[in-house]
Parts: structure tokens; sequence; C-alpha cells
């Protein structure tokens, strides 16, 4: 059986007493801990709120988006364009609720 990080045949850097070393130290060599390169710096408070218009532009498109899609079923019945203006407005609010937090 080998040593954590090791392959077959590799002579251990260093003798240890216990074979329950961590392995850190067993691939850094001489009882070094080698730092972590996961290591994520926190986010600033800035970017974890959000702006204070992010929710009125989200409400604000829902209902643009649902007005017009009423409007083009009440006032024009032969046009699509309400129908599409209506739906981005929709899929705005939506990706706007997506960045709100």
């Amino acid at each position: 059986m080998t040593a954590a990080g090791t392959k077959p045949g590799d002579r251990p850097a260093v003798a240890t007493s216990s074979s329950a070393a961590p392995a850190a130290t067993t691939r850094a060599g001489a009882g070094r801990v080698t730092p972590s390169a996961r290591y994520t710096p926190p986010i600033p408070k800035e970017l974890r709120e959000s702006p204070p218009w992010l929710p009125i532009l989200m409400l604000a498109l829902f209902i643009v988006g649902g007005l017009a899609i009423m409007a083009r079923y009440l006032v024009w019945p032969d046009s699509n364009i309400p129908m599409l203006v209506g739906l981005a407005c929709l899929l705005g609010g939506l990706f706007t609720a997506t960045r709100w937090r």
C-alpha cells in the first residue's frame, strides 16, 4: 500500500512514525503545509446587496408586460406587436428578478 500522494516505487520524502500523516505534510516534505489554491476572498458588501431601484424596475416591467399583453387582446386584436413587447417586458422582469439579492 502506498502513502497518499505517492506512486508505487516512490521513496517517502519524510519518514513519519504514523502512517496516517496528513497528505499536505507528506507531499510538501519536511512538515511544511502548502497554502490552498481554493481560497475565495469575501464578496464586498456593495456587491451582495442589490440597488434600491432594482425591485421597482422588476415590478414595472412585469406590470408593463401584462398591460401590453392585455392591450393586444382589447385594443389591437389584429396586431402581434403588443404581444411581443409584453413578452419582452415579462422576460426582462424575470431576468431582473434573478439579479435581486
